[in-house]
């Protein structure tokens, strides 16, 4: 690389590491990229290059967001796919300016009552349909046709996901907002299956058992880390450890693989599968590297081994049976 520090030719040492700004009168912690040349003075040999301020910013954005309970911007391009809409189209859809959606996944960081309404179209394509109808004078007869297409397909596939995805809503209707007891994150369902198909590729046998507590312990560790939960699960002190509430509802999501099989005993277990086709674009660098980490270790783990490993731990001991296990308790776990 051409080191615009030293004037010469070389490689150049590309690092991370957090750091703070401030975004909205607030600080937030985020992760940033930079290079270093080792034959620059101390107090000048760190640069960015153009596109790595940008994704910086980005990331502080979403630091942000993420702190206030807002849809980040890769989270806003995952919901414009999922419609297989451009940005004009999905600003039009909404009813917003044509350059709105563009800002929110590059720029700008939306209010909410924005996100309220990407929300409604995230998890609804009936309200999608209703919006087309709305604001369908801000488009072509043929392109509203394609638009409209598009709904009725995402509608036909949404079927068992709404149904099963309303249910595990339904049990969380007491914890639609921040708290210590959901780690400060509403319930994010897309992350929820991501995080189990990607748990499931690295560990061949997970177990639901098993699965429950690795959850808790990658809720835990990016609250630690980051000051909020990943999911915005609820977890209970139960008999086999933390166990999060609607876990029944859970097994049952559409896009998750997950088979009902028999031991040797000739009793029944869920064993968890990868699942075809998961995006895994929900998931940050930074979310990763906490499931990595609880992969490894508890990979190897027995069932009753990670429940007596989680039986130890302080937000359990501290606990009673039934009660909600907070967050405030988690941050003492044992060190990985």
């Amino acid at each position: 690389m051409n080191c615009p520090l030293c004037g010469k030719t070389h490689e150049v040492e590309e690092r991370k590491r957090f750091t703070t700004m401030t975004l909205k009168d607030e600080e937030v912690t985020y992760e940033e990229r930079f290079y270093f040349c080792a034959n620059s003075d101390e107090d000048e040999n760190e640069f960015e290059t153009g596109a790595m301020t940008n994704e910086n910013l980005l990331n502080a954005r979403n630091a942000y967001r993420i702190k206030h309970g807002l849809l980040t911007s890769d989270e806003i391009v995952s919901i414009r796919e999922s419609y297989g809409l451009s940005q004009v189209d999905l600003a039009r859809l909404l009813g917003w300016g044509e350059a709105t959606i563009s800002r929110y996944e590059s720029k700008a960081i939306q209010d909410e009552a924005y996100d309220t309404m990407l929300r409604l179209v995230k998890d609804n394509p009936l309200q999608a349909l209703e919006f087309l109808k709305k604001n369908a004078d801000k488009f072509s007869n043929i392109k509203r046709r394609e638009i409209h297409t598009r709904i009725i397909e995402k509608l036909d596939a949404y079927g068992k996901e709404y149904l099963t995805r309303r249910a595990l809503e339904g049990e969380y209707a007491n914890f639609e907002e921040p708290s210590d007891s959901n780690g400060f994150r509403t319930l994010d369902i897309n992350k929820i299956e991501a995080i189990i198909s990607y748990l499931a590729e690295r560990i061949s046998n997970l177990y639901k058992v098993k699965l429950m507590k690795m959850l808790w312990y990658s809720d835990v560790l990016s609250f630690i880390k980051n000051g909020s939960a990943m999911t915005g699960m609820v977890y209970r002190h139960e008999a086999m450890g933390a166990l999060p509430i609607g876990h029944y509802s859970l097994m049952n999501l559409e896009k998750l693989n997950v088979q009902e099989e028999v031991n040797d005993n000739y009793g029944s277990m869920l064993h968890i599968y990868p699942s075809k086709n998961m995006d895994y674009s929900i998931l940050s660098d930074d979310e990763k590297i906490i499931l990595d980490k609880v992969v490894a270790k508890f990979k190897y783990y027995k069932a009753k081994e990670i429940i007596a490993y989680m039986h130890e731990e302080k937000a359990y001991t501290e606990t009673a049976s039934g009660e909600i296990i907070p967050f405030s308790l988690a941050k003492e776990i044992r060190i990985f």
